[in-house]
């Protein structure tokens, strides 16, 4: 008898483990009112997105696109932390070190997923509570509204880890004002609460706590247009006053964001970095030099590139440049020294500005031929 009920504890054991690591729960897609609802839930991941979570989301997305009951998607994180801190990068690198067929198919997907949200007919609602970085950032900005709270926390991290700020940065980074979104590209630098707002990130912002009330509003407008959607985040936005009378956070440094980073090349703008002598321009110095050489080159030109694109051209772009990063040295590395070993000393190779040639740069941005995103 005793060892029957052991052997069904263990099996209920496993059910409910089998049933916690099951790839339908870190992401849940319902439909509530007129909402379709998504919520990534990996709050142990910070809701980073893997391929399975991709795979779910885009073609639900399609769906409630052509629902005539449907009448807007809503996209949150649970666990209080992140939104979405990005994608599976470590997933990603075992991948790529082996030629597993993931390390294109993830990014693929992913872009995909970006593309289905910048075109789609529906209001899209993103609510960016908490981290939201890189992968995170790709499934919020290209949609209609973005409501951020004193707990967001942006950043494009990528030229750490020796990729570039995909998922369309290389379409609204250089949208933003000025210089910015290429200083935010190459630095990584993080920009939390209201300050997301300020750059254009984000559309609105709202508590944190008032997020619940707020979706619930959502929900219960009855048939809604995107002006009724945008009359209600308004009013919610209008009624905070957290951090209302701060000054944004670059707003002192932004002439000479906008002057340092308007270089043609990253040579140019390390020279002009070096020339300035500032105490603002010797730490943007003291980060670059910590970047990936290779990235950086890379990410100044998609940027440049980009700006005059439409957001399928850059996420063709973007899909290559990620297939020559998987094809590289310095995305591994990257990730080692970053999110593996946690040493924070990678070892560029090349490991100068100089050494990275325009012909290597030039092979990257190359069209795939078959290989090439199909969007």
């Amino acid at each position: 008898r005793l060892r029957a009920l052991n052997r069904l504890q263990v099996i209920l054991q496993h059910l409910k483990m089998s049933k916690q690591t099951d790839s339908t729960t870190e992401v849940l897609l319902e439909k509530k009112g007129g909402a379709g609802i998504i919520t990534l839930n990996r709050p142990k991941a910070l809701n980073a997105l893997n391929l399975s979570m991709i795979q779910q989301i885009y073609p639900q997305i399609k769906t409630w696109e052509q629902d005539p009951e449907t009448f807007l998607i809503i996209i949150k994180g649970t666990g209080g932390k992140a939104f979405c801190a990005g994608g599976d990068i470590r997933a990603i690198t075992e991948a790529g070190k082996v030629g597993d067929k993931l390390s294109q198919d993830f990014f693929r997907g992913e872009y995909r997923l970006n593309n289905a949200i910048g075109t789609c007919k529906k209001p899209y609602v993103a609510l960016i509570d908490g981290i939201t970085m890189g992968g995170g950032v790709g499934v919020s900005v290209h949609g209609h509204f973005r409501v951020a709270t004193e707990k967001t926390v942006f950043a494009m991290p990528e030229t750490a880890i020796g990729l570039f700020p995909d998922v369309g940065g290389g379409y609204f980074l250089p949208r933003l004002s000025g210089k910015i979104g290429y200083y935010l590209a190459l630095t990584g630098c993080r920009l939390k609460g209201r300050d997301v707002l300020k750059v254009g990130i984000a559309t609105h912002f709202v508590e944190s706590e008032k997020l619940p009330a707020l979706e619930k509003d959502l929900i219960a407008l009855k048939s809604p247009s995107k002006e009724k959607i945008a009359d209600l985040l308004n009013s919610y936005h209008m009624k905070c006053t957290i951090d209302q009378e701060k000054k944004f956070v670059l707003d002192e440094h932004m002439e000479k964001i906008n002057s340092l980073f308007s270089a043609n090349s990253m040579e140019e703008i390390v020279k002009k970095l070096k020339q300035d002598g500032s105490p603002f321009a010797m730490k943007q110095l003291e980060t670059i030099n910590k970047m990936s050489p290779t990235s950086l080159k890379l990410t100044l030109r998609q940027l440049r590139e980009g700006a005059s694109m439409s957001l399928q051209e850059v996420l063709q772009m973007e899909y290559r440049l990620s297939q020559a990063c998987m094809k590289g040295h310095d995305f591994y590395e990257g990730v080692r020294a970053v999110l593996i070993d946690k040493d924070q000393s990678p070892k560029w190779k090349p490991a100068a500005l100089e050494e990275v040639s325009d012909e290597f740069v030039d092979n990257c941005f190359k069209p795939l031929g078959n290989d090439d995103l199909k969007l």
